[in-house]
C-alpha cells in the first residue's frame, strides 16, 4: 500500500526542533531543488589532535541558537539567481502538519529573503507531498490585489 498524498500550502508552519527553530513560517516552493535555511556565521573550522572538519552556524541569525556539526556536507548548487555557489547541507528533521520528517537542508544566508526556511520539490517527492496554493492562502503577503 503506497503512503497517502499530503496537500501543503505555498505557506506553511514548521519547526526544526534540534535546531531550535520553533514554528517558523516557510516558503513550500516546486521550483526550487532542495531546501535552505537561514543561518549567519556559517563556518568550517578544524579542531583536535586529527583537525575534524566541523560545521559552525547560527540558523535564523540568533546567537542563541548557535551549533555545531560534524555531518555535514558541501556542493556546489545553481542559485536562484542562475550563479553556482557552495552550500552546506545538513541531516536533520522538520515537523510540517505535526508530522516529523528526515531533511538535508541546506544552510545559506537568506536574509534577503522573506522567508526563513524554504521547502524544496525532492523533500516534497521523498514524502509524497504535493502543493495546493489554496491551503494557507490567508498568509501569503505577497498576493497581488487584483482590482
Amino acid at each position: 500500500m503506497s503512503n497517502p498524498t499530503i496537500a501543503l500550502g505555498i505557506l506553511e508552519t514548521v519547526s526544526l526542533e534540534k535546531l531550535g527553530v520553533i514554528q517558523a513560517l516557510a516558503k513550500v516552493d516546486t521550483g526550487a531543488f532542495s531546501g535552505a535555511l537561514h543561518c549567519t556565521g556559517i563556518i568550517v573550522v578544524r579542531r583536535g589532535l586529527t583537525r575534524k572538519r566541523i560545521l559552525k552556524f547560527t540558523p535564523l541569525g540568533d546567537p542563541a541558537l548557535t551549533t555545531e556539526t560534524d555531518q555535514f556536507i558541501q556542493k556546489y548548487i545553481r542559485s536562484a539567481t542562475g550563479h553556482r555557489v557552495k552550500r552546506y547541507i545538513i541531516q536533520t528533521e522538520i515537523t510540517v502538519k505535526g508530522v516529523q520528517y528526515p531533511i538535508a537542508i541546506g544552510l545559506s544566508d537568506r536574509s534577503d529573503m522573506k522567508r526563513v526556511i524554504l521547502i524544496g520539490r525532492r523533500f516534497l517527492r521523498n514524502n509524497a507531498m504535493i502543493v495546493d496554493v489554496r491551503i494557507n492562502q490567508e498568509l501569503d503577503d505577497e498576493m497581488e490585489q487584483i482590482k
